[in-house]
């Protein structure tokens, strides 16, 4: 009997190496099958996202921040991208040019043309003459501290149809909340709930990103947030995923600023901006 997480037909097997999700010999083992298993629930999320595209536009343009290796861009490309028989494309920006480097070269021995590497900045990269006017899908998987908030920006800036992020801590939130925190403990009775180091760092983290799904909504976008992989993988593995459907913008935007004001964030008015 096959099992759940066999290779799927047409896969390319040079690539499944290079992401070590295949041994040199082309096997699976126990730890190659776990990868495989994060491979294909990453991409349950995205194929509907990139066939809503297809079907509105015909050709899609997606663009992988913080794309490190481009693992995910590798991905998306030879199970969707390698068979579209027109002008789609995958962009990956990353400041560490060896990477770029590498990512180009190992889309030149795939046979993958449809797949081009910048390096840059995600925030250079927003008025970028490199990258398209029209861009549908953003992608950006851990990309550290503040790379992505920028990614949205970009997102933002392009009207991206759909923003898919696995957002990494931002240590902005954190220092800002531990740098307020005696006066909101003389003030108010919840800043307990960030009183102790670790507790501000892990509630930082969520606040942070529970700002970014309402700056999001402040711009038209419903979003949902899940879970990607179980904890035994990856304590970050929280997915957000953002549809434009030009929602209502006030509500979120005036929660999104008494967040704000409530726990002492003001100073963060201009990363999480709303329209008007």
């Amino acid at each position: 009997m096959q099992e759940k997480h066999e290779i799927r037909p047409g896969q390319s097997i040079e690539l499944l190496k290079e992401l070590h999700i295949l041994t040199r010999e082309g096997k699976l083992n126990q730890d190659s099958r776990r990868k495989l298993k994060q491979v294909y629930h990453l991409y349950q999320f995205i194929e509907p996202l990139l066939k809503a595209v297809q079907a509105e536009l015909g050709d899609i343009t997606l663009v992988d921040h913080g794309a490190g290796k481009s693992y995910l861009g590798f991905i998306l490309y030879d199970l969707f991208f390698k068979e579209q028989d027109n002008g789609s494309r995958i962009f990956g920006v990353e400041t560490r040019d060896e990477l770029v480097v590498k990512s180009q070269e190992l889309a030149a021995r795939l046979n993958f043309p449809g797949m081009s590497f910048l390096n840059l900045s995600v925030a250079a990269a927003i008025d970028s003459a490199s990258l398209p006017a029209r861009v549908d899908v953003v992608t950006a998987l851990h990309a550290c501290d503040t790379a992505t908030d920028d990614a949205i920006h970009f997102a933002l800036r392009k009207q991206a149809r759909y923003i898919v992020l696995v957002p990494c801590c931002q240590a902005e939130v954190a220092a800002l909340l531990r740098k307020n925190k005696a006066q909101a403990l003389a003030r108010n009775s919840l800043a307990e709930l960030w009183r102790h180091p670790l507790h501000t760092r892990e509630f930082g983290s969520l606040v942070t990103n529970v700002l970014r799904c309402l700056q999001l909504e402040a711009h038209g976008y419903q979003v949902n947030v899940t879970e990607l992989v179980g904890w035994e993988h990856s304590m970050k593995n929280e997915l957000i995923i953002a549809t434009y459907q030009d929602l209502p913008r006030r509500r979120p935007s005036e929660r999104l600023q008494e967040v704000l004001q409530s726990l002492g964030l003001e100073e963060l008015r201009a990363r999480f901006f709303t329209p008007g």
